[in-house]
């Protein structure tokens, strides 16, 4: 069970996919949720949590205009054995090219969870929460939802989960 400090976020994590093993690279794919808007993306990554960092920072990219700069990751277990839970504390910067005010500041999430891929996202995504809380970022998901409504509107291509993409046949390694 994952849990959460925070109580009104501005984002919210709708479902994530993660495909992992050895020999094959990791892909995760997120939805994101704010209000009645909605960002998905997929990305690669080097690992299941990479890969899901970086979905999160592909749909993420025009509410944030960049990506945040992961500047620490923590995991620790709170208790022994394969039902303890572990603690997940992401620390991020924002975006290095955010200007003025919007390019300070450290923020942070923490999620306790027995499963440590979702800790790790949810942790990541109370994280940009935090960035979004500063006055300075007021607004930030509203505005990029809304120019995505008007792009919509105009025709304008916009980024949509691959499904067949994000399928990886996890059974093929083993027919090898």
């Amino acid at each position: 069970m994952t849990t959460q400090t925070q109580a009104t976020p501005t984002l919210h994590l709708a479902r994530w996919t993660v495909t992992s093993g050895s020999r094959v690279q990791s892909r995760g794919a997120v939805v994101i949720a704010s209000g009645d808007h909605q960002w998905q993306a997929s990305a690669e990554g080097n690992g299941a949590v990479d890969a899901l960092f970086r979905a999160v920072d592909r749909a993420l990219a025009d509410v944030l205009t960049g990506h945040p700069r992961l500047v620490g990751y923590d995991v620790h277990a709170v208790a022994e054995g394969p039902d303890a839970e572990g603690v997940v504390t992401v620390r991020i910067a924002p975006p290095s090219d955010a200007a003025g005010q919007r390019g300070t500041g450290e923020y942070s999430g923490e999620v306790r969870s027995t499963n440590i891929i979702a800790a790790s996202v949810d942790a990541y995504v109370q994280a940009i929460n935090g960035l979004l809380a500063e006055e300075h970022w007021a607004g930030a998901a509203d505005a990029a939802g809304n120019r995505k409504r008007v792009a919509a509107r105009e025709g304008v291509a916009r980024a949509e989960m691959d499904e067949d993409e994000a399928h990886h046949d996890t059974t093929a390694w083993f027919n090898r």
